[in-house]
């Protein structure tokens, strides 16, 4: 399969790179800034890389990462660094690049999508939970920007319905580096879950979601067991 990843120059970008290679998917990356690649993903004989960013200036740019492509994975999302967080553009910079790459989906007949989202975006299927309470609202609280986009990316995802987008968006808690692949999926307040998810484990659920299909059209919460 070939696969066009977004965000592949962070931490769960490469994760999902390395976990496409590893399932032997021909992977193009989009990326701004591409020299943050490391080496071995640069030189890889299944890897082409596009330089361009989401801006409509470099709508060519994207047009032909989308070119042959059997399903887009997405990384993309604000930052969640302390530092970084409480900085974000208050103007949904992610959502609009949503928006941009769904349009040129439709413009090559790419039809799946597979994104990162968090808790922030609620489901119908979500039930109260305590402590997913206090994690929302205490980025809700320190870094409202960036709260406001990723709940504009899911509403333009889901904004979809009816155009033909087979969409999953993998929602995760707090994302750590640790190297186990093992994933739950469920939703919030379901006594399964958990609030930490390696980004091992996201890259796996991702690249096996490629496969099995067996969340189309929904948002599961996915966690380390």
């Amino acid at each position: 399969m070939r696969v066009l990843v977004l965000g592949g120059t962070g931490p769960s970008g490469h994760m999902l790179i390395r976990e496409c290679l590893r399932a032997d998917h021909t992977v193009v990356i989009y990326a701004r800034s591409p020299e943050k690649l490391s080496e071995d993903v640069s030189n890889h004989r299944n890897v082409i890389i596009i330089k361009g960013s989401f801006d409509p200036e470099d709508e060519d740019s994207l047009s032909k990462s989308m070119e042959g492509v059997h399903a887009v994975i997405s990384a993309l999302g604000p930052p969640t660094t302390p530092t970084k967080a409480p900085f974000h553009p208050s103007d949904t910079p992610i959502a609009h690049a949503y928006s941009r790459i769904i349009r040129m989906m439709y413009a090559h007949n790419v039809k799946r999508l597979i994104a990162l989202g968090t808790a922030s975006i609620k489901d119908a299927n979500d039930k109260f939970s305590v402590v997913f309470f206090a994690l929302i609202n205490g980025v809700k609280t320190l870094a409202y920007n960036a709260y406001k986009d990723v709940v504009a990316i899911g509403d333009t995802i889901r904004g979809q319905e009816g155009q033909g987008l087979i969409w999953t968006i993998a929602r995760v808690p707090l994302l750590t580096n640790s190297e186990s692949k093992d994933v739950i999926a469920g939703y919030v307040g379901d006594n399964r879950v958990n609030t930490s998810l390696s980004r091992a484990g996201f890259a796996a659920f991702v690249v096996g979601e490629l496969e099995k299909n067996a969340w189309v059209k929904k948002a599961p919460l996915i966690s380390s067991p």
